[in-house]
């Protein structure tokens, strides 16, 4: 790893400070497998504030902040009791406070997840609905139908569950809901004008405690619209790309955001926001509009090979994109929901099959295929890289800056999520990029805790700690600290021109202000191009660029 302690790329680069999300970086924290303050085993508010000088010395500009609220954790903390308050095993209002003044105190914003379109079935509203009778105002908050059959006995429709299973469930008097994720995550109707007001508080509730921003989970599923004689799951599955769909992405879901902006622009500067929206890329657009969100998830590197057509493919086509809207565009590898991109680049490719990255080897306990950690930790660094030289924001999940792998072989046991029980031996569930955090060599949890961890963590967390790393300049967590700290001083306008290159398995593109990424998809060594190289994700070999390596440069080009 090379990097350059005096860089004079071009004119400083000076962001308006309402946009600075449009080029951050941003630091997924999943809280329950960050860091624990009280020795219960579960990460805790607490244990953020006082990591806060490690995500300081990591350079990030924002952390998001995955569910914290009150949770029976069915579904990881997207099952949320009471949108307004903090989960007892995670601590207080209080807390949460303290951790967002210390976040600040060191230069970092905050983002929040957002869970509108469910509650729990432990909800305050859910449970004075399925204590009042059919057609009551507390049943019209949700998404209750008659069932079929005598007695309603059977459910309305045949429709599948994302996370398996029907997706309705009866309430015990001929009535069934809508929950299109677990039973105990029923869907909210946003028909319902109470519904729509009370997330407005919501969100000023929040916005008022200084949180920056807000990611908004299943931002495409809010507005439904459920005809008296409802689709079967194969018309469901024919997904339209004009708005009209039953359930996803239909067009009225953007009045709701219009409000919602009302609300972020009273703040100074405006509150962000950035849809997880599930969508054709041609709709994507409508959701990161000044108007509506601001920005949209793009999750495109997220599913491709690591292959330098697919790679340019999704980059210039996503640049496109937010021009079109006037956003910026972001950049994901991985996240609390799939598997870990240094897993994911040591396998086999896809090659255009239709499957979930990574599926095959989980299912068999991360036996077969084999998998090449050396080499998908490789690639991961490359690709990462690559990342962060490109106009958008880019978004890091916990963990990453180790180069911690996918954990595979979890006992069934120890196992949280409901992926897991509702798709036996179909999807394994994502467990396994959710293993808490290993800070220091020894210990019962690695110094996540004084004790062991709500989810074990593997021997070999031990040699990837943060304590084990820190000390290390060519570890994978000193190579993140560089890159993210390069990035802020190499910061520009939000374009790139790609260069030509002299092999296929190559990409190349140039900076406004005169500095190249250029990134070995290959196997076989490239020469560089003349310049002086800034930093690179492996080491270099006498002007040459090995495969499955980036490196930044400062060049005559």
């Amino acid at each position: 790893m090379i990097i350059r302690e005096t860089i004079e790329p071009g004119a400083p680069f000076r962001p308006n400070r309402d946009a600075w999300w449009r080029q951050a970086a941003v630091y997924q924290v999943y809280p329950r497998s960050f860091a624990d303050s009280n020795g219960d085993g579960i990460g805790d508010l607490a244990g953020v504030t006082e990591r806060v000088p490690y995500l300081k010395a990591l350079g990030i500009d924002a952390v998001w902040l995955s569910p914290f609220y009150p949770s029976a954790l069915i579904d990881g903390g997207y099952d949320v009791d009471d949108h307004r308050a903090v989960d007892a095993n995670l601590g207080t209002l209080s807390d949460f406070d303290d951790m967002v003044a210390a976040l600040r105190s060191s230069g970092i914003r905050i983002i929040i997840d957002i869970v509108p379109n469910h509650t729990s079935n432990r909800h305050k509203w859910f449970r004075e609905a399925l204590d009042s009778p059919p057609g009551s105002l507390a049943r019209e908050r949700y998404l209750f139908r008659d069932g079929l059959g005598e007695h309603g006995r059977l459910p309305p429709a045949d429709w599948t569950s994302i996370f398996g299973g029907s997706a309705w469930t009866a309430a015990g008097d001929g009535q069934w809901y809508l929950h299109y994720f677990a039973a105990e995550q029923p869907d909210l109707n946003w028909k319902n004008r109470e519904v729509r007001d009370d997330f407005l508080r919501t969100l000023r509730f929040w916005a008022d405690r200084g949180v920056n921003g807000f990611r908004i989970d299943v931002a495409h599923g809010l507005a439904k619209e459920l005809p008296l004689e409802l689709p079967s799951q194969a018309e469901l599955d024919v997904m339209p790309r004009d708005g009209t769909h039953p359930l996803w992405d239909r067009d009225e879901v953007h009045d709701i955001y219009a409000e919602w902006r009302t609300v972020f622009n009273t703040y100074d500067p405006p509150r962000t926001a950035v849809a997880e929206a599930w969508v054709d890329p041609s709709r994507r657009v409508r959701y990161a509009r000044a108007e509506g969100l601001g920005q949209a998830f793009n999750f495109d590197l997220l599913e491709a090979d690591f292959e330098a057509e697919s790679f340019r493919r999704i980059v210039t086509f996503n640049l496109d994109l937010a021009a079109q809207s006037g956003s910026s565009t972001t950049w994901v590898l991985s996240n609390h929901d799939v598997v870990r991109h240094a897993t994911r680049y040591g396998l086999p490719p896809l090659a255009g099959r239709p499957d979930k990255q990574g599926r095959e080897w989980l299912l068999s306990g991360g036996e077969v295929p084999i998998l090449d950690s050396e080499l998908g930790l490789r690639r991961a660094l490359a690709a990462t890289l690559f990342e962060l030289a490109l106009p958008g924001s880019s978004y890091l999940f916990q963990g990453e800056e180790l180069g911690l792998h996918e954990v595979a072989s979890l006992p069934p046991a120890s196992r949280q999520d409901p992926v897991f029980y509702r798709n036996p031996g179909v999807d394994i569930g994502r467990d396994g990029c959710r293993i808490p955090m290993p800070w220091t060599r020894s210990g019962p949890s690695f110094g996540f805790s004084s004790q062991a961890a709500h989810l074990p963590q593997p021997a070999s967390f031990g040699r990837l700690s943060v304590e084990v790393q820190g000390s290390d300049a060519g570890s994978t967590l000193s190579l993140y600290r560089s890159a993210l700290a390069l990035r802020q001083r190499l910061q520009c306008d939000e374009s790139l021109e790609w260069l030509q290159t002299s092999a296929d398995a190559v990409l190349m593109f140039r900076r406004q202000n005169g500095w190249t990424s250029v990134t070995n998809f290959g196997s076989s060594p490239v020469v560089l191009p003349v310049g002086e190289v800034l930093i690179s994700s492996a080491p270099l070999e006498h002007g040459f660029l090995p495969g499955s390596t980036t490196a930044w440069l400062i060049t005559s080009l």
